[in-house]
């Protein structure tokens, strides 16, 4: 297996004597491509680290780059293989895929994105067994025009497979289980809805906000992500005098248009751009308000630790943020894109900061009881126990 990573063959022998399983449990393996530590990565690291919990299942996870994933699963003591996906073709790829499962002989294969819902397929087949179930993370996203063509038919193969060859497709949001109905013709058999889960941080934020508020917000620089919105918000806000800050976390090919119309503005001293920020932790406890700008969203990891931490959050009313924030209660949700709208929001906060500590202390709760990481490990048990009895051979009466 020549594309084994050199630290994932130092895990091939502890990852089969894990992954061994017994009778009675149930073996469900992840593919995921560990490239990023984006939200589908920290979903599924918060998943697996939770599912090992329960005696009832067998959890490992086959991962196609090294990186901060495959650093924290092995942290977590969760069984896992890196297929280095680069140092191999493609082909190479899905016979060594399809080795490893051969041998390991999960009963369910649990995969998140397309190329990784296109490679669980290869790797079992036509075979009813192993049970296929994919999270779909997120509405699709749009390519340039180089890739329109190449990532078109990537789109339709994957929804073609999910529809006609996987048990069953998990979307975080119920927005985004319509939309597969409704739109795309999915059997609504097969389409559940798992609200992401995190992992409760152990403190929480109070608000001082005598010198003003910063306002931070954390993603991928893509598109559907608008944060030059945000930089027209930070502008609405200046140009009516208010000591509010900016700071955003993240990185992605729009950096050098965030960045060009920050300083166009003259913002630089009131919004900071980060870069790629390792502890989280500390990005959220030092600003006061979560701002999204998404065009689109599912159930955003970015949003539910912003919660957590005791962070209001004002957000278009978009995708699935309407199913976690409830406007005027944990933040507000704002019905059109216009700047606007959301500096009078942020303003709001930052003249009322009782209200601010308020509204944080209830986005603060609603997570804890409602978008727990072990609340979603336990949707996802009862999924994987579904299909793996659907795909058991029927006893003769």
């Amino acid at each position: 297996m020549e594309a084994l990573s050199r630290v994932g063959r130092g895990y091939a022998q502890k990852f089969e004597a894990s992954f061994s399983g017994s009778p009675n449990m149930v073996k469900v393996c992840h593919f995921i491509s560990g490239d990023l530590w984006a939200g589908a990565e920290v979903m599924a690291f918060s998943l697996l680290k939770e599912l090992q919990e329960f005696s009832e299942i067998d959890v490992a996870a086959i991962v196609f780059n090294e990186g901060r994933l495959a650093l924290e699963l092995r942290n977590a003591d969760v069984p896992i293989f890196v297929v280095d996906e680069h140092s191999t073709s493609f082909y190479a790829l899905v016979f060594q895929i399809r080795s490893l499962v051969q041998k390991l002989s999960p009963d369910v294969i649990h995969s998140h994105r397309y190329k990784e819902n296109i490679l669980a397929f290869l790797a079992r087949g036509f075979r009813r067994k192993p049970r296929l179930i994919a999270t779909q993370h997120g509405m699709p996203e749009g390519g340039s025009k180089r890739l329109l063509s190449k990532g078109r038919f990537v789109s339709g193969l994957n929804k073609f497979l999910l529809a006609k060859h996987f048990d069953s497709l998990v979307v975080v949001s119920d927005d985004m289980r319509q939309t597969y109905i409704q739109e795309l013709g999915f059997n609504p058999q097969k389409v559940h809805t798992i609200h992401n889960g995190i992992e409760l941080p152990a403190r929480a934020k109070h608000h001082n906000t005598e010198s003003g508020i910063t306002v931070g917000s954390a993603g991928r620089f893509f598109p559907v992500k608008d944060y030059p919105l945000m930089v027209e918000i930070a502008r609405t806000i200046k140009e009516k005098g208010y000591p509010v800050a900016f700071e955003l976390a993240g990185d992605g090919p729009q950096r050098d248009i965030i960045g060009e119309r920050i300083s166009s503005y003259g913002l630089d001293d009131a919004f900071l751009l980060k870069g790629h920020v390792e502890d989280m932790a500390d990005f959220y406890a030092g600003i006061d308000v979560f701002l999204n700008t998404s065009v689109h969203e599912g159930i955003p990891m970015s949003i539910l630790e912003a919660m957590s931490y005791g962070l209001p959050v004002v957000a278009p009313k978009v995708g699935g943020i309407m199913e976690i924030i409830t406007d005027e209660v944990d933040g507000f949700l704002i019905k059109d894109r216009n700047p606007m709208a959301f500096a009078e929001k942020i303003i709001f906060l930052e003249d009322n900061p009782e209200i601010l500590n308020k509204m944080g202390r209830a986005a603060m709760v609603k997570v804890e009881e409602e978008y727990s990481a072990g609340a979603m490990a336990e949707k996802y048990l009862n999924l994987y126990f579904k299909a793996h009895l659907a795909g058991s051979p029927k006893k003769r009466k």
